[in-house]
């Protein structure tokens, strides 16, 4: 066990080639299965292009979406003289976008459109409006976490 934290390099995600944005590449990255990145993009671009055709900006939709999403505090679970408690902490920039990502593809395969693409379009609509699966699951937290703030004081 080495006595200093080794410090890991975080990689930086390169944009995408047609919006240029590493929102979008991180996306494709996290809808992608089994290696499967062409069909990754075609879905992350089909649902793009759906939003296009409503007369909104695809890239600024997908960014209000994220942000909206985007969670304040977690729980964590802390063992304190035999009990475990529910503690809510602040979350840091990283695992914002990280969580924000994970709910929001989570969503987006439990919703029930025809395809892919029209269910990814339609989360990130109800994302932008403050509605839909991943806006539930982050409210779900908050509520959680506003309940169990008497026990704030344990943090480490």
């Amino acid at each position: 066990m080495p006595r200093k934290k080794r410090i890991i390099a975080k990689k930086e995600t390169l944009p995408d080639a047609r919006y240029n944005s590493a929102l979008v590449q991180k996306i494709i990255n996290c809808i992608m299965i089994q290696g499967k990145k062409a069909t990754a993009e075609q879905i992350v671009y089909g649902a793009m292009g759906i939003i296009e055709k409503q007369g909104k900006d695809p890239l600024a939709t997908l960014k209000a979406a994220i942000e909206a999403i985007k969670p304040l505090l977690e729980l964590k679970t802390r063992r304190i003289g035999g009990a475990n408690y529910q503690i809510p902490v602040e979350v840091a920039p990283d695992r914002k976008l990280s969580l924000a990502i994970r709910w929001f593809i989570t969503a987006v395969r439990e919703r029930k459109e025809r395809t892919m693409e029209q269910k990814m379009a339609q989360e990130i609509l109800a994302a932008v409006a403050g509605q839909g699966g991943a806006m539930k699951k982050r409210e779900d937290i908050h509520k959680m976490a506003d309940a169990n703030k008497a026990f704030a004081h344990y943090r480490w």
